[in-house]
């Protein structure tokens, strides 16, 4: 019962009418296996086709509380310089009682700005749908001393229960030789308002991402991957600000063929807000990722972090061995 309560507690704050409100992102730990999502020029980053699956539990220790289910598939076109990809996200709140799906499309185009520097440009086109679950809302009228719940509120339900609106994210991804890679995403373009009252706000505000590293042979001296088994130390750092929430995120890979791990600390600017510890595989084309991020907030006693699981596959459609390239990106891959 306290677990429904706190969940219907926040989506309380959701349907409020008393004043404009804001939606706000999921968000993932592992950033670069979903790389569609971090930044629209990441589609088709890879020299062929990938598929992305992503799982998301935050804070298990309240149920179902917030868990974010992604699917995307991107492909390398490399006869117009380009790549294109698909997404499907769901993103569900309060046991069901709030859900968010959105289904994307996505769009790149890479050039050589110069003989070291590679560029790709990135467009996303979505449609998102909410859905409120009113039944599954707990109000304080419905609250008494005995611990029961009262089946009627006097809370007014909205016209809808039902929101879908149109929305638009930029993106640019700039490669230095194989060594150094930074970027910058801007999403939620037009601010789309997903209010389920007539008449009131609760916008998606526009999100800015920046994010950037570098990869240090640790073999061999020196920047970048020579030789598949090398061990690689990639420190990386991304920022992200949407609304008044900021947060930073910064940290670092280790890798050797085919073992991965990775610690990051993510802050809110004000705070520390979780250490994030990450162990992956990598074997062929396949990739699988677990992460665990410990809350270092005043939620770390009740609220039981977060499980993150990510798996890829990377597959090539062009046959022959002239089938011409496209330049992939060389960013991290959980």
């Amino acid at each position: 019962m306290l677990n429904r309560l706190i969940s219907s507690a926040a989506l309380l704050l959701l349907t409020s009418i008393a004043n404009p409100l804001f939606a706000q992102d999921p968000h993932f730990s592992q950033f670069y296996a979903n790389p569609v999502f971090l930044n629209p020029a990441l589609t088709g980053s890879t020299e062929c086709g990938r598929i992305n699956l992503n799982y998301r539990n935050q804070w298990p220790s309240l149920g179902n509380a917030y868990v974010t289910y992604s699917a995307s598939y991107d492909q390398a076109v490399p006869f117009l310089s380009s790549g294109i990809g698909l997404s499907f996200m769901s993103d569900n709140t309060g046991d069901g009682a709030l859900n968010r799906n959105h289904i994307n499309g996505f769009y790149s185009y890479k050039f050589n700005a110069s003989e070291s520097v590679f560029i790709s440009v990135g467009f996303q086109g979505a449609y998102i749908q909410e859905k409120l679950d009113w039944n599954k809302l707990v109000f304080p009228d419905q609250m008494n001393p005995s611990g029961h719940v009262n089946p009627s509120t006097a809370e007014t339900p909205p016209s809808s229960f039902d929101k879908s609106v149109v929305d638009f994210s930029v993106g640019a991804v700039m490669d230095y030789d194989n060594k150094f890679f930074a970027g910058v995403a801007v999403h939620h373009l037009t601010e789309p308002n997903v209010s389920f009252y007539d008449g009131e706000e609760s916008i998606i505000p526009m999100k800015m991402t920046f994010h950037g590293g570098t990869q240090i042979n640790l073999s061999q001296g020196g920047f970048g991957v020579i030789d598949q088994f090398d061990l690689i130390l990639s420190p990386n750092i991304l920022y992200q600000q949407q609304g008044e929430f900021q947060e930073v995120n910064f940290g670092m890979y280790l890798s050797q063929y085919p073992f991965v791990g990775g610690l990051w600390l993510r802050n809110n600017l004000g705070n520390t807000d979780a250490a994030i510890v990450l162990i992956g595989l990598q074997h062929n084309n396949y990739k699988i990722g677990y992460s665990f991020d410990f809350s270092l907030s005043k939620l770390k006693d009740i609220s039981g972090g977060a499980h993150e699981i990510s798996f890829s596959y990377e597959f090539c459609i062009y046959q022959g061995e002239k089938r011409r390239r496209i330049k992939a990106i060389k960013a991290p891959t959980f």
